[in-house]
């Protein structure tokens, strides 16, 4: 069954603001002003809903979060869906989304990462809708780096669109910038260089399959239940085979290796061509690196693995289409991943 991708958005679609996992907290209301502003800028309209008190842990109560994210992705006249940031319990989401309503609807939108990813890795896999996995809409002011792509690049390119993009030459290891002393920052503070690398071997590669994957974290929690199975996925829509992407947002290296053992054992990998792993600020542990945790439980698996790639929580980051045909070419000396909107 092919994916389904949503029409391209124009100057003048609404964009629906909602916080499926964390809202904004009364001091970071002038960043989120700012984001606003930026996409009003770009020539769309902002629909930012209720679901927003950053006050607690999650902006609302389940089926209240639950119903606004719905109603957007089914709303006809929403062409996008962008929470603010990720957060910690979108996964209460999964048992009271609408799906059907979602699936039946015309395909819309959903871009984030982090605690997004929660939502967007089972939106795709469950409905065979595309997804975007990219910058969340507080990070969307920022001027992303070529060759990186950003999120407003690949929801406005054509149908069909081939879109290649390539490590960044610098990334941010010094933090997150302070949005409460300065909403309107642009441009990320990028202060140290780096490649993706083979971790599995030194030999060049090229692979090709469907891309699909997210943060490490809340995705582990999905093995074993319906709304997540990529060898599922695979089968009903992409039977070339998957490029499974995973990042590690903060947890130690210890705590990866058995997420990542138990992934492999849940049968995650077993339609995968290749491994993209994100750059990580997540800690090591005694002993035991978060490279060591990656070859421990997938260095077996026979298939590249690709590290340090952008599309983790260390800016800047890939967009990243779920769904996608995606062929992604490594050497000591080049890299490119190329995504075709088919």
């Amino acid at each position: 069954m092919p994916i389904r991708y949503p029409r391209p958005l124009r100057p003048g679609d609404r964009i629906g603001v909602t916080s499926p996992s964390s809202g904004v907290a009364e001091v970071l209301r002038p960043r989120l002003d700012v984001a606003v502003r930026h996409l009003e800028g770009r020539g769309f309209q902002v629909v930012v809903g209720d679901c927003m008190d950053g006050a607690g842990p999650v902006s609302a109560p389940a089926y209240d979060r639950a119903a606004e994210l719905t109603a957007m992705l089914t709303d006809p006249t929403i062409r996008a869906v962008v929470p603010p940031w990720g957060g910690e319990l979108a996964i209460d989401l999964l048992s009271v989304l609408d799906w059907d309503a979602i699936a039946a609807a015309e395909p819309t939108w959903l871009v984030g990462f982090s605690d997004i990813s929660t939502l967007l890795a089972p939106l795709t896999a469950r409905t065979g809708v595309a997804s975007l996995h990219g910058q969340n809409l507080m990070d969307a002011p920022y001027e992303v780096p070529a060759p990186l792509a950003s999120w407003l690049d690949v929801v406005t390119a054509p149908a069909g669109a081939v879109i290649s993009q390539g490590p960044s030459r610098m990334h941010r290891l010094a933090g997150f910038d302070d949005w409460v002393a300065d909403p309107a920052v642009s441009r990320y503070a990028l202060d140290t260089p780096g490649r993706w690398e083979r971790l599995d071997s030194t030999d060049a590669f090229t692979a090709t399959g469907r891309l699909l994957g997210g943060c490490i974290e809340t995705l582990s929690s999905l093995a074993g239940t319906l709304h997540l199975d990529p060898t599922a996925f695979a089968t009903e829509h992409a039977p070339e085979g998957l490029v499974l992407y995973l990042e590690a947002a903060e947890v130690p290296a210890f705590d990866v290796g058995r997420r990542l053992h138990g992934l492999r054992d849940a049968g995650w990998f077993d339609a995968v061509n290749a491994v993209l792993v994100g750059r990580t600020q997540a800690p090591d542990s005694p002993g035991y690196t978060q490279r060591d945790a990656v070859l421990d439980a997938l260095g077996g698996l026979g298939v590249p693995i690709l590290g340090d790639v952008d599309c983790g929580h260390v800016a800047p980051y890939l967009a990243l289409v779920n769904g996608a045909r995606a062929e992604v070419a490594w050497s000591t000396s080049s890299a490119v991943l190329t995504q075709t909107l088919v």
